[in-house]
């Protein structure tokens, strides 16, 4: 009896909570109610662009650092509200791009009179772009913050109690136009030079129009009397219901007309109004009408017929649409589009389409250049909550998306440079004799980089095949993928030129054997993860190094006798990270330097602190234990069982510290055994 009763309660909570919702999302009034409303918050007011540039801000910003360049982030675009199904990662340029024409057009600079055409290669997130700034209207909306407001008529005189406004307007445009300068004056009253000031643009549509009419000669040219038929409520906007967002795409030419755009005639009612100019008898469902006080968007707007394309000449310059038989209709409403390379360069060379381009302002969406931002595309589709069943490798999604951005990438034009590393320079490791201004050389010798190469929908099509391909495997590992990767590239639809082909197919190879390194270095690490021994090296490192720069000698531990600095063992560590003979020197007082320094804030001295000595020794005490663990037995499969022990010990610190499963680190540690085969062959 308590589940029963403890459910009705939940129930409760929930239901009360809604209601408190809907009595807030579902405000009714009168027109004089609004304009109290409008005294207090003119901010209802607003224009489509500034509610939509409003509405990025409302999620908060943050300033972050690319290279030498500071940029906005705009919290918006992480998509915090779907847990980030349709986050953008990496276009922190072209967004604040984009935000920054929304925040011109916002302030009626001019941005506002024009189309807003989203323009970059397939798959570069310029579709998911326009599907994130609609989901953030409709939740905007709702908002407290986002309210904004319509009205309709009571008794309209066709039977019905209320006729709402089939353009959802401004509840001002009820106002005449000779009354507005001092309706705005009263509205505005009290409001400095910063504060936002209520402005009245536009007209009333045909239907409203035929309604106020009627009810001002009803009332004899009484206004105040006309407006007590109005109710204002609260408009939310929403896709599903077309109300404040339309979607238009092209379809085939015989079964679309402009119509879709402004509306058509219902046939049906011209019996009863006796006019197909009567606005009663018109359907105001056209995209431009539903998306009016919101936002409209055009999916692969240029492959529209032209005669659709004249209707957003008025619709963005003037915003104004032209319905079937009424006169020109006020829209105001954000126009966004989106169109690939070709058809965009169709348009350029159409010398007829000259007023569209003049009415256009084109962003730049690319591909991700940045290796860490295209793997976060992967992780979110590929992760342990979507792949169950399954272990996905460590680097599998890394070297993935590694291909996919150097084959995005133009070849550096300075000969001492390859590709890996410009993509490593972006990404924003550091390369020695590179500085930051050298990494914007690249990028600006390069300005069309990421307007070509691979898709990500390519690379996750592929990465959706290994996993299914390999049924009876526990684990997929980067090789299934590049294998996967470079099968599909021989019917790979986008690709035409056989040399763009064979390029694809060398940057493989390139990946590969960037892996190759990867967990080479990895099982050396792991193999020298012994701390003790890692802390021993490098302790007697430091006694020689202390007493060469000091010019003193060292006392053998176990004779007891002062010896010269062992040079030898010295120069076997800083070999493994490339220090010169000749500039050895400068190496160990930069050693000596950083531990005196810690010593005068009172810190000691930990290997671990300082990256490259901690790689040396690394990899000096792997070159020592190598030969010992002897790796190179389980090509054979015959391994002792001492042998066995030490590789397991190996392993469980690949599975501990990299992320790999059983399957996978055996599969490595066979792979790297290989690698060291085959040097100590060539050797």
């Amino acid at each position: 009896m308590s589940s029963v009763t403890d459910t009705r309660a939940f129930l409760q909570r929930l239901s009360e909570q809604q209601r408190e919702a809907h009595a807030r999302q579902y405000w009714e009034g009168t027109f004089e109610e609004y304009l109290e409303i409008v005294r207090r918050r003119p901010e209802v007011t607003r224009t489509a662009f500034q509610r939509l540039y409003d509405m990025i801000l409302s999620y908060g910003t943050e300033e972050i650092r690319i290279g030498k360049q500071k940029l906005i982030r705009y919290r918006f675009f992480d998509d915090p509200d779907d847990g980030g199904q349709d986050a953008i990662f990496g276009l922190e340029r072209p967004l604040q791009e984009l935000v920054n024409v929304l925040k011109s057009a916002a302030l009626r600079l001019g941005p506002e009179r024009r189309v807003l055409l989203l323009h970059g290669p397939v798959g570069s997130s310029k579709s998911t772009i326009v599907r994130l700034l609609k989901k953030g209207l409709e939740r905007y909306s709702r908002t407290d913050e986002g309210a904004l407001y319509t009205f309709g008529w009571r008794d309209p005189g066709d039977g019905r109690d209320f006729a709402p406004c089939p353009m959802h307007e401004e509840p001002l445009h009820l106002v005449p136009t000779e009354m507005r300068p001092q309706v705005l004056a009263w509205l505005n009253e009290g409001r400095g030079p910063d504060d936002f000031h209520v402005v009245i643009e536009g007209d009333l549509c045909p239907f409203c129009r035929r309604m106020f009419s009627e009810r001002l000669r009803k009332y004899h040219g009484d206004w105040l009397k006309v407006i007590q038929d109005v109710r204002v409520y609260r408009l939310l906007l929403s896709e599903q219901d077309r109300v404040g967002i339309g979607t238009f795409q092209p379809k085939d030419e015989k079964n679309q007309d402009s119509t879709e755009l402004t509306g058509d005639i219902n046939y049906r009612k011209i019996a009863e109004y006796g006019c197909d100019s009567d606005p009663r008898a018109f359907n105001f469902d056209g995209e431009f009408n539903v998306a009016n006080r919101g936002l409209i968007e055009f999916v692969e707007v240029l492959k529209l017929d032209v005669a659709f394309l004249y209707d957003l000449l008025g619709a963005s310059q003037e915003h104004k649409i032209k319905p079937k038989k009424f006169p020109q209709t006020d829209i105001d409403e954000v126009i966004i589009g989106h169109t690939n390379e070709p058809e965009y360069r169709k348009l350029q060379s159409n010398e007829f389409m000259e007023a569209l381009r003049d009415r256009t302002i084109k962003i730049d969406i690319p591909y991700v250049t940045r290796l860490s931002d295209e793997i976060k595309i992967y992780e979110k589709y590929f992760n342990e909550k979507t792949v169950r069943g399954k272990h996905i490798a460590p680097h599998t999604l890394e070297m993935a998306a590694m291909w996919a951005v150097l084959t995005r990438l133009e070849d550096p034009k300075r000969g001492n440079i390859t590709r890996l590393q410009k993509l490593r320079l972006y990404d924003g490791k550091m390369l020695p004799g590179f500085t930051e201004d050298m990494i914007e050389e690249l990028r600006e010798e390069a300005p069309r980089e990421g307007m070509k190469g691979i898709s990500p929908r390519y690379v996750q099509d592929k990465i959706s095949n290994a996993l299914v391909a390999h049924p009876e495997e526990r684990c997929i590992n980067p090789f299934m993928v590049l294998n996967e990767l470079e099968d599909g590239l021989k019917h790979h639809a986008l690709i035409t030129h056989e040399e763009q082909r064979q390029e694809c197919r060398q940057l493989i190879q390139v990946v590969k054997e960037e892996y190759e390194n990867i967990v080479k270095n990895e099982v050396q690490r792991a193999i020298a993860a012994d701390e003790e021994a890692l802390a021993r090296l490098c302790a007697n490192y430091i006694d020689h190094v202390r007493a060469y720069t000091l010019r003193e000698k060292v006392r053998n531990k176990y004779t007891g006798q002062l010896e010269e600095p062992d040079e030898r063992l010295m120069r076997s560590i800083e070999e493994k990270i490339d220090i010169p003979e000749s500039r050895k020197d400068d190496f160990r007082r930069e050693i000596m330097n950083y531990i005196g320094a810690l010593a005068l804030d009172g810190k000691q001295f930990d290997y671990r602190t300082n990256e490259r000595l901690h790689k040396a020794l690394e990899l000096k005490l792997f070159e020592d234990q190598k030969d010992t663990i002897k790796l190179t037995s389980l090509l054979t499969g015959v391994v002792d069982e001492a042998t066995q022990e030490k590789i397991d010990i190996v392993k469980g610190r690949l599975i501990r510290n990299y992320g790999y499963c059983e399957v996978c680190a055996s599969d490595v540690l066979s792979f790297v055994a290989s690698i060291f085969a085959r040097g100590d062959s060539r050797k």
